[in-house]
């Protein structure tokens, strides 16, 4: 795309592209902060529906985290911009202490946490993000730095589930909200050019620049890569490309699983494996299929990619030399005895979590989340 279209205003008609399978849906909540990117989509969404007979009520909410004095100020300017509109708007505090360390990670986690809370409390069953083509460029970059593995590059979808939080802070999949990223294809340049064709005004946050954080260095690197060629749109391409593969490799698990087991796979174990079936496995549909078992019975929250490798492969060894093996991951116990293997939930200990729900359909998702 040339300069002069990434500087081009968001159309009407490409408003309604973005939006229109979102049309039967009862209630939507947008979440706006008041930056440039979620004030367009507030009012992309706003114009998207007032161009319909019939649609969705329409919801801003804005999350306060009260980390800057002037939060509450721009919460204020939100909530009037959304009366301009003829949108319901409702402000959201994250109140108590705040972490010393890891600030904006706990930050992004009551966030979703508050936006999954004011989703069901308005019977909507989704909320809508404003994560750009730039925010994916990001995010890949950024899973590339933490070394993920392939569900890890493929970054940001345009839906998927919102964790739902338990009272420890531990990620739950059931009953989830749909997080929803209408702008995901959009440069955050044509997202301001469409606020400035229509006289919008949107706040500066200072955090999107401090050097303390991972994301405004990476975002810094940004036009260095560029003039090598590696500009957000090849970055968004990888991450779309690792995310086919990653469906087909998933399909492959889903196949595998079911040939490998010794029975179904109860929500709490143990998952019975033949041993010398999932050897035969390609590496990383067998590894998968590991991490799938752990997953769905450990209680310890995510299994580590590092360390499902380094327990696979010592898996394997222990297969080939016909010796038994028990090992501890993620809350789960494996076991390898008589070519059989044997997943199950660790014995309790003082200082373990409460354990997590998860349904026997979402233990694929849940394996795929551990792998970012």
């Amino acid at each position: 795309m040339s300069a002069a279209e990434d500087a081009a205003p968001v159309s009407a008609a490409e408003a309604a592209a973005l939006f229109d399978d979102l049309g039967s849906a009862p209630v939507l909540v947008i979440a706006v902060s008041g930056g440039p990117d979620s004030t367009a989509l507030l009012a992309l969404a706003a114009r998207w529906r007032s161009g319909r007979k019939h649609g969705p009520a329409l919801l801003a909410v804005t999350v306060d985290h009260g980390l800057r004095p002037e939060s509450a100020r721009e919460a204020r300017a939100v909530k009037r911009l959304a009366a301009q509109f003829g949108i319901r708007h409702r402000t959201l505090r994250w109140t108590g202490g705040k972490p010393a360390t890891a600030l904006q990670e706990e930050a992004r986690r009551v966030r979703y946490q508050l936006l999954a809370a004011a989703a069901r409390g308005a019977g909507a069953p989704c909320v809508l993000t404003a994560h750009t083509l730039d925010d994916q460029a990001e995010t890949v970059l950024l899973r590339m730095a933490r070394g993920s593995g392939l569900s890890g590059l493929g970054a940001m979808a345009r839906q998927t589930l919102l964790p739902t939080f338990s009272a420890g802070g531990e990620a739950r999949k059931n009953g989830a909200i749909v997080l929803v990223r209408p702008l995901l294809d959009l440069p955050k340049t044509r997202l301001i050019a469409t606020l400035a064709a229509m006289g919008i005004t949107f706040v500066d946050d200072p955090s999107n620049r401090d050097p303390r954080f991972t994301r405004p260095r990476l975002r810094a690197l940004m036009p260095t890569l560029a003039d090598e060629g590696l500009d957000a749109r090849r970055l968004a391409i990888l991450a779309r490309r690792m995310r086919r593969a990653d469906a087909t490799i998933e399909a492959a698990v889903d196949a595998a699983a079911d040939v490998v087991s010794e029975g179904a796979w109860s929500e709490r174990g143990p998952i019975a494996i033949d041993a010398e079936k999932l050897r035969r496995l390609p590496a990383e549909v067998s590894l998968r299929v590991l991490g799938r078992a752990i997953a769905q019975v450990g209680d310890e929250g995510p299994v580590q990619l590092g360390k499902l490798e380094a327990l696979h492969a010592t898996l394997g060894t222990a297969i080939t030399e016909g010796t038994r093996l028990r090992r501890t991951l993620a809350g789960a116990v494996v076991t390898l005895t008589g070519g059989r293997i044997s997943v199950e939930n660790a014995p309790p200990r003082s200082n373990r979590p409460a354990r997590k729900t998860l349904t026997t359909r979402q233990h694929g998702a849940a394996g795929k989340a551990r792998r970012r």
